[in-house]
This record gives C-alpha cells, structure tokens and sequence, in this order.
C-alpha cells in the first residue's frame, strides 16, 4: 500500500476540500488537528498541535508527503519551523506549504509570518513547494458583511483585493501534491480585481438591499502604502479564475441560508 498523505489542519476552510480530491484520486489520507474527528474509509484522524509541536512525530510516521495547510491569526512562522523538523526527520519527500499573495511584500504581522515559514520551509532540506493564495471568498466576506452594518460604508482609497474560489484553491494544492516539489509555484487569485465598493455593491445586491453611502477614509503609513501600490495583489503569471465575488454570493443566496446579514 502506497503512504498516506498527511495534511496539517485538514478540517479547516481549505483542508476539508483537499482531503477528499486526495481520496478521489486513489490516495490514503491521514489528517492531522488539534481535534480530530472520527475517521472514515480512506481518511485517517490524528491529534497533534502544529505550534505547540506536540504529536508530530507520530503523526509524520510513515508519510512521504506532507500538505501543510493549517494556519491561524498568530504562529505560523513557529508551526512551520515545528512542521518542517518532523518532516526532516520522517524522511519525508515532499513539503507543501499553502502561503498568502504578498507575503513578503506587505508590513503587516500575519503577511511576515507568512513569509517566514515560507523561508523556513524552502530551508528545511526537505525537497517543497510553496503555493501563493489570494483572499478566499469566506475570509473577505466577514469583512465586507461587518462594514455593511455601519451607518456609512468606509471605502479606504486603493484598497483592493482579488478574492479567490477554495475549491480553485484546493483543486490547484491536490495537483501540487501528487506532482514533483516545484519551488515556489506561480501565485492563484481570483478572476477580479475588485475595491471596497465594489464588494460591497455585490454584497448588498444578493441581498436585496441598496449600497450606502460611502465615507472616503485613508489608510495612514506604510500599511496604507502598500495597499495602495498593490502590494497585496497577485502579479503577472498568476493562476487566475473561479467563481466571481458574485457569483459567490449568488450561490451563497441559493442555499440553504441566504447571505448571512
């Protein structure tokens, strides 16, 4: 029997989707959480901590691939360092590491946290790759619901994101996966380029509601600077396309629930 592949927080927004293209396409699957759940055919549960470290070792038993796709707000730089020893050390052939658009670019803690593991992982000695994602729909989108609540909608000047489908996400880390390691991979984001006002206009429309008023604000320093040159913005090359911010919200609408308010 071939070795599983491991994926680091396969539960999560991302994960969830890559596990099952991996079990599709004939692979054993052992997920790694902090809290795993019941396993299945196919899909094994393991319980480990990427940032406290605990559990790796016997997680990374037997694996020759691993998909670390598990993140948060703070500690990604420390869970790849962690990850990137117990790869070392199970003899893995292949890291894969999922990391944001602009990674090195922007000064902002999360972006240098990224960039970091990033750094960490391509000096593991373990043979990697590393795929550049834009914001997915379901992280802007609490962004976006929270601004709509406000009397006015704040509409910050140049800044824009290019919101990107998960399944085009997850399609993109499982072709990764099963392929040689290729170094850094060209960046994946959405078909648009899309402002503030714009996402909200959509917003509002799957709604049924009508855009407020805006309130022209600046982001001061080097934070607003950045934004403004772009600096979170897939350059030349990228993989783009997927489903549109709207069509996103259309499909949201058509579900069980309409789009949260």
């Amino acid at each position: 029997m071939n070795a599983p592949l491991l994926v680091t927080g396969g539960t999560g927004t991302i994960g969830s989707r890559v596990v099952p293209l991996l079990k599709a396409a004939g692979h054993e699957v052992r997920v790694l959480s902090r809290h795993p759940r019941t396993g299945e055919p196919g899909v094994q549960h393991v319980e480990a901590d990427t940032v406290g470290g605990a559990g790796l070792a016997a997680a990374f038993d037997g694996v020759e691939v691993v998909l670390h796709l598990a993140g948060g707000a703070k500690g990604d730089d420390v869970a790849a360092r962690n990850v990137a020893t117990a790869a070392r050390d199970a003899g893995v052939r292949h890291l894969l590491l999922i990391s944001v658009v602009g990674a090195d670019r922007m000064p902002i803690g999360y972006f240098r946290a990224k960039a970091e593991a990033e750094r960490i992982i391509a000096g593991s000695g373990v043979p990697w790759t590393v795929l550049r994602a834009a914001q997915l729909h379901d992280f802007v989108l609490p962004v976006v619901r929270g601004m709509a609540k406000l009397p006015l909608l704040p509409s910050p000047g140049g800044l824009r994101f290019e919101p990107v489908d998960v399944d085009a996400v997850a399609v993109r880390l499982a072709e990764l996966a099963l392929a040689e390691p290729a170094g850094r991979v060209a960046d994946i984001a959405g078909p648009e380029v899309l402002d503030i006002r714009q996402l909200a206009e959509a917003y509002a429309a799957a709604n049924g509601r009508k855009t407020r008023a805006r309130l022209p604000i600046r982001i001061p320093g080097a934070v607003g600077r950045a934004y403004r040159a772009g600096e979170n913005l897939a350059g030349d090359g990228a993989l783009c396309g997927g489903r549109t911010w709207r069509e996103y919200l259309e499909e949201l609408a058509a579900t069980a629930a309409p789009v949260p308010s």
